[in-house]
């Protein structure tokens, strides 16, 4: 068991759940970052105990959503997991000014105002890790998705060039790029489409969020000490 302490943003979803769970039973100590969905959170801290749980809530849509979060934190964090965000499926011409802003700020913005804020301790320390949840739509690019896909493929060129610059300091940064996996971000299909995009992927199903989760644990673990700027994709074969 290990006694490091990891922020978890976007804890409350599907895959921030899985990973979560995997990184409690490792023996971390975890800083849950939520925005509205408190209620799973309060029955993982209920699960494994308070003291090792702090929840954070923060608006990282919003300008001040860092700086919120930040004066949350009280202990020196190991190891940092990128894990908000959420779609915009439609149009981009049908997209407000207003929703651009706040998905720049999300996806972009803000994990990068956090990274700059925790990164010193970790130079200090010369050690830790940083791993960013991105998207497959980041690697290959979706209509109905074009601004998610743009800021997708910025958190993924994100990993790599933030990775040669904090390499020399034993600092590791590594991003995973899920495909389809069973959680709310797919909510907007209906059952038929849903069908239709598994017979799409071929191993012809989509994948779960333990999956990704696993991927996140081996990452930050001495396992994969030589791996470094690089982009996991977990998609079961699609879009290779």
């Amino acid at each position: 068991m290990n006694s490091k302490t990891a922020l978890l943003t976007g804890a409350s979803g599907g895959i921030g759940k899985a990973i979560a769970f995997q990184l409690l039973n490792q023996g971390y100590k975890l800083y849950l970052h939520y925005h509205r969905n408190i209620k799973h959170l309060e029955e993982i801290a209920n699960e494994f105990g308070n003291e090792r749980i702090t929840l954070v809530g923060a608006d990282l849509s919003k300008p001040d959503g860092v700086q919120k979060l930040l004066s949350q934190i009280h202990d020196p964090i190991d190891d940092v997991i990128l894990n908000s965000g959420n779609s915009y499926y439609g149009l981009m011409t049908d997209m407000t000014e207003g929703e651009v802003i706040e998905m720049v700020q999300l996806h972009c913005t803000s994990p990068f105002l956090l990274t700059q804020s925790l990164l010193p301790s970790m130079v200090k320390m010369k050690a830790g890790n940083i791993v960013l949840i991105t998207s497959i739509w980041g690697e290959v690019g979706a209509s109905c998705e074009v601004l998610y896909s743009m800021l997708k493929g910025g958190q993924n060129t994100f990993v790599k060039a933030l990775a040669k610059e904090v390499a020399p300091s034993n600092i590791r940064v590594n991003g995973i790029a899920p495909g389809a996996i069973n959680t709310n971000m797919l909510q907007h299909l209906g059952e038929e489409d849903k069908m239709l995009l598994e017979q799409d992927i071929p191993m012809g199903r989509m994948g779960y969020p333990n999956e990704v989760a696993n991927v996140v644990t081996f990452l930050l673990s001495d396992q994969a000490s030589y791996i470094n700027g690089h982009i996991v994709s977990v998609n079961g074969a699609w879009y290779t």
